[in-house]
Order: C-alpha cells, then sequence, then structure tokens
C-alpha cells in the first residue's frame, strides 16, 4: 500500500477561504478540483437546466399528450437502490403533475434479468399500458424496446447507463425518446447523473410543459380547464421529491460532480428538517440512524444497502412500495421487512466472500503478485450478491474482479450470471467488448461501466472467459496501475482534533469521486488489541497527544511507529463525546 498526499492548489484555499469557508474544508475541497466559491453555491438555480438535457422537451411533451389522453402509463424499473428511488420519484412526481392512470413493474432478476426484455414488454402490454417509461434501463434494450413498439405502445427509455455496442459502434434502442445524459448526441454536463437523477429531469422539463399548456395557476374561480380536462391545479413542487434522488445517487456510486452534489445537498437539507418520505423516515428508524442528522455515509452503508437487498434477495417491489407509501405504519411495517432481508443478506455475503477469498488465494502463490484480473465462480453462489462479493475481492488485492453464480432462471441452469467491479485504469464495460470479439460466442450477454459490469457466460466457457479477461488486463494495465495507492489530505493539524470539526465534516457531501477526507501521518501507537476477534482497537499519540483508534477488519499488530491514513470520528462513552480515527490503511 503507498499512501500518498492530494496535491493542494494554494490559489484556491486562498480564494475558498476568502469566500468565508472553513480553513480546513477550503483545503480539502481545493484539493477535490473545487476552485470557486460558486462551485460550492449548492441553490436550485445552480442545477444545470433541463431544456440542457438531450430529449427532455420530447420527453415532456411524450408524457403531457399521454396524461391529456388519459392514457395509462406504466413505469419499468431496476432491482436496484438507484432503479427504487427512479420509480419512486417517477410515481410520486407523475401524480403530483396531475397523471392519473400510472403503475410500474420491477423484472425479477433471477427470472427476467436485466434491463427491458421482451417478456417484460408483453406484461406491461398486458395491464393495459399505453404508455412505457424505463428509469435506470433500457439504453440496451434493443429487443425489448422493439418489442413494445410492436405491441403498440409508445417507448420513453430514461437511463444513465452507457449504450451498446456492436461491432464497436454504438446501437440505441428504437424509442420513441431517449434521456440519457450518456447519449452519444447529448451534451449535458453532468455525464455521471444516476438514474434517479435522469428522473427528476425529466420530471422537471415535464411540468415546464404542463405550465407553458397552462395547467398551472389558473385563477381562483376560474371555469377553465386544464389539458387533462380535470380543471386547473397550483403549480406542484418537486422539491419533496429530492431526499429520494439524493438517497439514489450515493447508493449508485456515481461520481459526485458539481451537479450531483447540488442534488444530494438539497435532499440532505430536507431531511434534516424532518421533510422526507415516511419510507425513508422509517428506514432511518429500522437502520438505529438519525434523520435529523443525516449523512450520505447513512445513504451509502445504511438505507441504500437495505433497499438493495431487497432486489438482490427478494422482490424489489418491497423498496419501491417503502419509498411510495405515506402511510408511517405501513413503512414501519416494510422497513423492519427490509432490514430482515438484509440481514439475510449480510449472511450470505459473508459465507461467499470467504468462500471466494480461498479461491483467489488458491490462484496465488504464497511469494507471487496475483493475477492481472481475478474470476471466480462456485456453484453455492447467490446471484444477488455476486456484485458485492466482487467489490470486496477488488479492494482486497487490488485486481478486476468478476464473481459468478449458477443462474437460477428457469431453462437457464447452464448459464452463469457475473458481476464485475474494476480498478482505476481499467475499463470493465470496453473489456468485455474485446473479449465478445477476440472470442465470439463466449459472453452470451453484458454491459455497463468503467468501473461495474455484468455479463451472462455459458458454465462450460467460465475458462476460457477467464483466460480471455487476464490477457486483456496483461495488455491493459502495468505494475503502475496495480500499485495499489491511497489518496490522503496528508496531516491532520492537531488544532482540528476536536468533535465539533467531526461534525462538520460529516455534514458535508461526500462519494465516488468527491471522497470523504482521509489524513495521513506517523503516529506513535501506545498499545494495541484485538476486539470482537477481527478489529484492532489502538491508542495512539498524535503529535504528543492521546488519540484513541480503531481498524475495522484488521487483525495484524502495528509496530511502535507507524505512518497511518485515517477518517476522523466520535464516539461517545458514559456521556462524553472523543475524538477517534478511523483507520484506513498503514505503510509499512
Amino acid at each position: 500500500m503507498k499512501i500518498q498526499v492530494r496535491d493542494v492548489p494554494p490559489r484556491s484555499v486562498w480564494a475558498l477561504q476568502q469566500g468565508g469557508v472553513h480553513p480546513l474544508l477550503a483545503q480539502l475541497y481545493a484539493a477535490r478540483g473545487v476552485r470557486s466559491m460558486d462551485e460550492l453555491d449548492d441553490g436550485l438555480g445552480k442545477l444545470l437546466p433541463p431544456a440542457s438535457l438531450r430529449g427532455s422537451r420530447e420527453a415532456a411533451r411524450l408524457l403531457a399528450d399521454a396524461m391529456a389522453a388519459g392514457k395509462k402509463i406504466c413505469v419499468v424499473a431496476d432491482y436496484d437502490c438507484d432503479g427504487a428511488t427512479a420509480c419512486a420519484v417517477a410515481l410520486r412526481g407523475l401524480r403530483l403533475l396531475g397523471a392519473k392512470n400510472v403503475g410500474y413493474l420491477v423484472p425479477d432478476r433471477v427470472i427476467d434479468g436485466y434491463g427491458l426484455t421482451p417478456p417484460i414488454a408483453e406484461r406491461v402490454k398486458a395491464t393495459g399500458a399505453d404508455v412505457l417509461v424505463t428509469v435506470d434501463n433500457g439504453i440496451a434494450s434493443l429487443d425489448g424496446v422493439a418489442r413494445a413498439r410492436a405491441l403498440g405502445m409508445q417507448v420513453l427509455v430514461t437511463d444513465h447507463h452507457l449504450p451498446a455496442l456492436k461491432d464497436g459502434q454504438v446501437v440505441l434502442p428504437a424509442a420513441d425518446v431517449i434521456v440519457n445524459p450518456n447519449h452519444p448526441d447529448c451534451s449535458f454536463e453532468s455525464k455521471s447523473m444516476a438514474g434517479v437523477g435522469v428522473m427528476f429531469y425529466v420530471l422537471l422539463a415535464l411540468r415546464a410543459e404542463l405550465r407553458e399548456r397552462g395547467v398551472f395557476g389558473r385563477p381562483a374561480g376560474s371555469t377553465a380547464h386544464d389539458v387533462a380536462g380535470v380543471g386547473a391545479i397550483p403549480q406542484p413542487k418537486l422539491d419533496t421529491l429530492l431526499p429520494l434522488v439524493a438517497l439514489g445517487t450515493v447508493a449508485d456510486v456515481v461520481k459526485l460532480d458539481a451537479n450531483n452534489r447540488r442534488l444530494v445537498a438539497q435532499g440532505l437539507r430536507r431531511i434534516r428538517a424532518g421533510t422526507l418520505p415516511a419510507g425513508l423516515a422509517a428506514l432511518f428508524t429500522a437502520a438505529g440512524r438519525q434523520a435529523l442528522q443525516a449523512t450520505t455515509f447513512d445513504f451509502g452503508f445504511a438505507l441504500g444497502p437495505r433497499i438493495n437487498a431487497a432486489g438482490r434477495l427478494s422482490d424489489m417491489t418491497l423498496g419501491i412500495e417503502c419509498l411510495l407509501t405515506d402511510d408511517a405504519a405501513r413503512a414501519d411495517e416494510l422497513a423492519r421487512m427490509l432490514d430482515g432481508i438484509n440481514r439475510e443478506r449480510r449472511d450470505i455475503e459473508a459465507g461467499m466472500r470467504e468462500q471466494a477469498q480461498l479461491a483467489a488465494d488458491a490462484m496465488i502463490d504464497e511469494d507471487e503478485e496475483p493475477p492481472p484480473a481475478i474470476a471466480i465462480f462456485d456453484p453455492e453462489f447467490h446471484e444477488g450478491v455476486v456484485g458485492i462479493v466482487a467489490s470486496r475481492i477488488k479492494d482486497k488485492l487490488h485486481r478486476p474482479t468478476f464473481v459468478f453464480a449458477a443462474s437460477q432462471a428457469p431453462g437457464k441452469e447452464h448459464e452463469l450470471k457475473g458481476s464485475g467491479r474494476s480498478i482505476a485504469g481499467f475499463h470493465l464495460r470496453d473489456a468485455l467488448d474485446l473479449v465478445a470479439k477476440r472470442h465470439p460466442g463466449v459472453l452470451l450477454r453484458f454491459g455497463g461501466h468503467a468501473m461495474a459490469a455484468g455479463c451472462t457466460i455459458a458454465e462450460e466457457r467460465f475458462e476460457q472467459f477467464e483466460q480471455a479477461l487476464q490477457q486483456v488486463a496483461h495488455e491493459w494495465l502495468d505494475a503502475a496501475t496495480l500499485t495499489r495507492r491511497l489518496d490522503t489530505d496528508g496531516p491532520l493539524p492537531a488544532e482540528y482534533r476536536r468533535t465539533d470539526v467531526v461534525d462538520t465534516l460529516h455534514r458535508e457531501v461526500w462519494g465516488q469521486g468527491f471522497a470523504a477526507p482521509t489524513f495521513s501521518e506517523e503516529v506513535e501507537v501506545v498499545s494495541q488489541r484485538l476486539v470482537g476477534e477481527k478489529h484492532l482497537a489502538l491508542k495512539l499519540k498524535h503529535q504528543g497527544q492521546p488519540v484513541d483508534g480503531i481498524w475495522f477488519g484488521h487483525t495484524t499488530a502495528l509496530p511502535a511507529r507507524v505512518k497511518l491514513a485515517f477518517r476522523l470520528d466520535a464516539d461517545e462513552w458514559q456521556g462524553v463525546k472523543r475524538v477517534r480515527f478511523l483507520v484506513e490503511a498503514a505503510e509499512l
């Protein structure tokens, strides 16, 4: 492990401090590329305009026409937290804007697989739907969109994933409208927006379209009617949807660029003020967290996993219904069910992770480096948690990793479903595309991003896939890329080792691409002991002053003096709140 310190442009620090930013925050922001106070303005007026998102106006017209004609709209969601929040935002938002006939369908991970497939299109049509709207999926669903259109439905694709490739060329579905910041012809600045963010932007565009049509703001007593023929309504406030947008954005681990940070900050602000859906409030309670003190860590490590668990092991309908209900008792019941499913998911994951680690260890000689890419399959693995296990193995070995499980879908028992996670410098979706070109027939289906991707292969082709992936990794990855590095913010000034500073840092928006502060410096290890058999509790001296530390999941003793990378945290004992260091790594 190489611990390195981020560059901090002094001019940016000075500019931020002159704007009134806390000196420590000014350093942290500057190290993450913030150059001016304008970038820190999280007001709604600073959001990128919806009209700049390609297809948003056309989507708004399609939906407004459908509402005017009383058509039935069906939302097809994905089965992760982004998909669930996007679905809830779509239904809540459309109903706020006056839609009377809106439903949803969420695919089953095992039976249906990912995305809009022809059978799903047929099930949507069977509900009587006239308009099919995808959220967080659809950009690669060529056959599903074609089938929906053939059945006479209009199709609106809202997605943020990369389009499908055929012979190295982008291929788009034949939808009526596509809204996706990663559309090859879209110039929208925030390419990292999550699926829930895309749907929120479509609703903003729809509200503008309805406003232009005179739907909102009729004078009191007016006899004029709106486009749906039911009388004008006050213009709805869509900011009530921002808590859900914030949750889905953080949980999907998309890059927190300036626009995404604004969306998350606005959602957090409303949650902390107590303005949040009943389901979110119940999830905070089930997770033992305080909504009034909500942080991005709560989204990523408490609420998001509980919603994701439904899609991994059960039915994401539970998660969506939890986010849709306004009944506190119903929300509490669903949140407790999701909490129970998440506990089951953790048990399954723990066993799989141990098996996967043993398999990975078997691939590595004691004195040798791991291969440049890892592929693991075990017949006992559960396909619902292969992505989480791949992420854990990737973090431990610092190698692109795929973990496979046998498909449980009827008639697909000889197929393997794999989920991959990557490291910086290795574009996973492009790697799969190269494998597909070099070895036709090995990949039955694939898709994804640079850092996360999924694929399906025949069981008998697993070794061929493993060898092909490792060959690409050999060609693309050099020793520098394969060396684990941890970017940090350098030494922590002693005057900031305070609980109020901890609180200040926790309230900021941190996440993918805008990493939470991690400090690094040499400290003295006064004492150390194992707690819970797998965590190292530490008594440290930081710049001559005592401070507690904890290294979760680490059992190897440290030397008397060591360079540590750590995050700031606080724990409470007998009513006294004290700073402690959460150790992330050691440079030995």
